[in-house]
């Protein structure tokens, strides 16, 4: 394999956001020189290292300048990139982020929203989390820096995130900056958001004044649509040349297919050697994988689909979400 990016819970996040896909997990302060250790324990296997100290958060440390430095120079015939996000907790709270953000480059931060205050806290899992937002927009146009607002919507905030478009124009945000964007869409159905299956948006229920704004609507399926597009494939997760590997602050390691749960580890750090570890991967030896490998998608709808439903889905993200809910079952 060629290249590789380790991406690490090295210092873990402020919220506990009910839409994140790789699922709640411990807040734990990785130990110092781990980074050295993990680069060191994969590099042998790979021509191209790239290193993320960050899974969720990003930069959400208070030596954020010197930790991205310290990912550059730990990455190898490869630096990491910046993927147009940041902190916002950072952002509200030290008046020097916002220069380190310029100094890096930073052209585009996303900002996400569930709707208005009471929602978007409650999503967050953080109090003032809604007004922070709204600050951290008018901190990034005011220093050059285009926001963009991505909602997550479902039944219980699909009226909220209307309502967005009046916060929008109340504060001339695409006058101010004309960069700014804003798109909504329902995310994929793995981690925390599966847990929001039963309010996840129905197709008829998308507020009209949203679709203009609804990211890849016309990929859009409804469930019982997902469920005839489904055929008698095994479930398949490719292994390609560039290998993203999530690491927990425990040294759990993950493909970055779904959720970091125990069905889906590849193996830990600490307990296997890295030449092992790398067969796993090579030969996709992992539980997960290896179940996969004996069910098919049309098997899993027939046991798991709504055939009346018209929640609305990627194709993708639905066949995900059938496979995990079979892990789920056997794993119990």
């Amino acid at each position: 394999m060629k290249e590789v990016s380790l991406v690490v819970d090295m210092n873990g996040c402020p919220n506990r956001c009910k839409h994140c896909w790789l699922g709640h997990m411990p807040n734990r302060k990785m130990e110092e020189n781990c980074d050295e250790f993990i680069v060191d324990y994969f590099k042998p296997y790979f021509e191209k290292v790239t290193y993320y100290s960050w899974l969720r958060e990003p930069d959400y440390c208070s030596n954020y300048k010197e930790r991205w430095e310290k990912d550059c120079l730990l990455s190898i015939n490869s630096k990491p990139m910046r993927f147009e996000l940041a902190s916002f907790y950072i952002l509200v709270r030290d008046e020097n982020y916002i220069k380190f953000l310029k100094e890096v480059n930073v052209d585009t931060v996303q900002l996400t929203f569930f709707g208005l205050e009471e929602k978007t806290d409650g999503y967050v899992g953080r109090k003032n989390a809604y007004n922070e937002l709204i600050q951290a927009t008018n901190l990034l146009i005011e220093n050059g820096i285009k926001p963009r607002w991505q909602v997550f919507i479902n039944e219980e905030n699909k009226n909220e995130v209307v309502q967005l478009l009046d916060v929008i124009k109340e504060m001339n945000l695409y006058e101010r900056c004309s960069g700014f964007k804003f798109f909504v869409h329902e995310g994929s159905c793995d981690g925390e958001n599966r847990k929001l299956y039963p309010i996840r948006i129905q197709k008829e229920n998308i507020p009209s004044e949203l679709i203009p704004y609804y990211l890849d609507y016309d990929q859009l399926f409804e469930e019982k649509e997902c469920i005839g597009l489904l055929n008698e494939e095994t479930v398949n997760y490719d292994i390609e040349d560039h290998v993203v590997l999530n690491i927990s602050n425990t040294y759990d390691v993950y493909f970055n297919y779904t959720h970091m749960s125990k069905p889906w580890v590849i193996g830990n750090m600490k307990e296997i050697d890295a030449e092992e570890m790398m067969r796993r991967i090579v030969e996709k030896d992992t539980f997960a994988l290896n179940v996969a490998k004996t069910v098919t998608y049309k098997q899993l709808a027939l046991q798991y689909g709504d055939s009346t439903s018209t929640k609305v889905f990627g194709l993708d993200d639905y066949k995900t979400y059938l496979f995990n809910c079979y892990l789920d079952d056997i794993s119990k």
